[in-house]
């Protein structure tokens, strides 16, 4: 028998995992347009195989905008005892996306801060690499911006909860 990724989807859809990432600071939030689907999305990208879902969060976040960033969150237990498995960040969701006919995202959703030692750009707000087109929104800017319904709900979900909980900004 051939490995996992050799076998046939028993439903014809192939499924990737992913992840997407709400960078919040001071009211704003990290979106580009995404030159594919036309809308303004959050950094994000395929889980590379053998890696675990947040060093890709990070990863992803780092390659698209040159900040390293910090996610909010916590593990699923409190335990850090030696010898204990190794508690990754919860995602705030997990979402199945239609991408085209046959292949499907697991998106897992996330949430973060800019970690510590980034520089403040002209506006004042953590300076971002604007290769990828990245900028910081806040909720005006984003409503005006080509977004869906469901990332607006995610922003808006990130823009109250993540300054609610940034003190539990979490490294697994």
């Amino acid at each position: 028998m051939g490995a996992v990724e050799d076998r046939e989807p028993p439903d014809g859809i192939s499924k990737h995992f992913t992840v997407a990432v709400f960078v919040v600071h001071e009211g704003h939030v990290l979106l580009h347009p995404h030159p594919k689907v036309g809308l303004w999305l959050p950094p994000g990208g395929h889980i590379e195989p053998h890696e675990l879902p947040d060093d890709a969060a990070r990863r992803e976040t780092q390659e698209e905008t040159g900040l390293a960033v910090d996610l909010v969150g916590s593990p699923g237990i409190p335990h850090d005892a030696p010898g204990s498995p190794r508690q990754l960040v919860r995602p705030e969701g997990i979402q199945v996306e239609d991408i085209t006919p046959g292949h499907q995202h697991i998106d897992l959703i996330y949430f973060a801060v800019p970690a510590g030692g980034w520089r403040a750009g002209a506006d004042g707000l953590p300076e971002v690499d604007r290769r990828e087109g990245m900028v910081w929104l806040d909720r005006a800017g984003v409503c005006a911006a080509p977004v869906t319904a469901e990332v607006l709900a995610w922003v808006d979900l990130a823009l109250a909860e993540v300054p609610r909980r940034s003190g539990g900004a979490y490294r697994s």
